[in-house]
């Protein structure tokens, strides 16, 4: 194993027990909390805001926010304030959303590309405390520039990630951002072709990939009973699968499974729904695709996502007790 390791934090947990999730995971070692917003269900900021109160050394991420809802000056103050919070702890992770979620609430996302090219462009210079006039497609401020009166006026030290799971967006993160974040529920030889699109983007900028991070999301379930872990990463994937085009198309699994679980689940899908269609997530696609079972068997394909080229798994506890899968996973174990 790496000695590098990350914890994923959504909404398995209660907000103030994420809390003590994290100030555990510090204390073990571990590099990262990223903390993400998907659904509708919990927002990035406050959550990262939480954890960098409360810690001291562990880096604080979003894993992702999208490109579209916030305004590119009020993205920029908000990862000034997290950083004036932990100082050069802050990563900034973005990610071009998914529909049919940013369409039922009214986002048009249209020229994805462009709009994340402009706004990594236009975010960076801003947090590089320079003064900006920018007119493209997507982003267009004149003469601005994070207002900082009392405090830090220095460029700061806020990386960002494109979170990236098609081709081109990989390719896009090669060339302006600071790292990628490699999408969950993929088989490991998806990595592959990622890594092909990602060195073309590398090439253009005039780096190498040894230079360049590439942490990765990885659905993680750990328990001393396997069967109790697989069946907890059933409900996580069901709803994945049928709610979030992009990453069912990544994970490989056949369109028939994919149509089946569409039937029986809503929007949001209730835990009824969820209870009835798990069942028709196989195990083998959970073998592929996931790192479930008991530590050994989660650790080996952890592994097996660093041996295709992750440099840093992103561990997401959907099951089990999150104590557990950090034992399991700290660099000291």
């Amino acid at each position: 194993m790496t000695n590098r390791v990350a914890l994923y934090l959504q909404d398995a947990h209660d907000l103030r027990e994420g809390l003590d999730i994290v100030r555990y995971a510090e204390a073990k070692g571990f590099e990262a909390v990223w903390q993400a917003e998907s659904r509708l269900v919990r927002d990035a900021i406050v959550p990262m805001a939480a954890y960098a109160a409360v810690t001291e050394k562990i880096k604080v991420a979003s894993g992702v926010i999208n490109n579209w809802t916030r305004n590119i000056g009020l993205l920029a103050a908000t990862f000034l304030t997290l950083d004036d919070l932990a100082p050069n702890r802050v990563i900034c992770g973005i990610g071009a959303w998914w529909d049919p979620l940013a369409k039922n609430v009214g986002i048009n996302r249209t020229k994805p590309l462009k709009a994340m090219e402009e706004t990594v462009t236009v975010l960076r210079r801003l947090l590089n405390m320079e003064r900006v006039t920018f007119e493209g497609e997507f982003v267009n401020v004149h003469n601005i520039e994070l207002d900082v009166v009392h405090g830090r006026r220095e460029p700061r030290n806020v990386p960002i990630y494109i979170g990236a799971t098609g081709e081109k967006m990989m390719e896009l993160a090669g060339w302006i951002a600071d790292g990628v974040v490699m999408n969950y529920c993929v088989p490991v030889e998806y990595n592959d072709i990622a890594i092909e699109q990602l060195m073309v983007g590398l090439k253009q900028s005039g780096r190498k990939l040894a230079d360049f991070d590439r942490p990765q999301l990885v659905v993680c379930s750990v328990d001393e009973d396997h069967d109790k872990a697989i069946d907890t990463t059933r409900e996580l994937l069901c709803q994945y699968l049928a709610q979030q085009p992009h990453i069912a198309k990544a994970s490989g699994v056949s369109k028939d499974v994919v149509d089946k679980i569409q039937t029986i689940l809503g929007w949001p899908a209730t835990h009824e729904q969820i209870q009835k269609a798990k069942y028709l997530v196989p195990e083998d696609l959970i073998d592929r695709i996931t790192a479930s079972g008991t530590p050994a068997e989660a650790k080996a394909k952890v592994q097996e996502y660093i041996d295709h080229g992750c440099t840093c798994p992103i561990l997401y506890p959907v099951g089990g007790s999150a104590t557990l899968l950090i034992d399991t996973f700290a660099p000291e174990a």
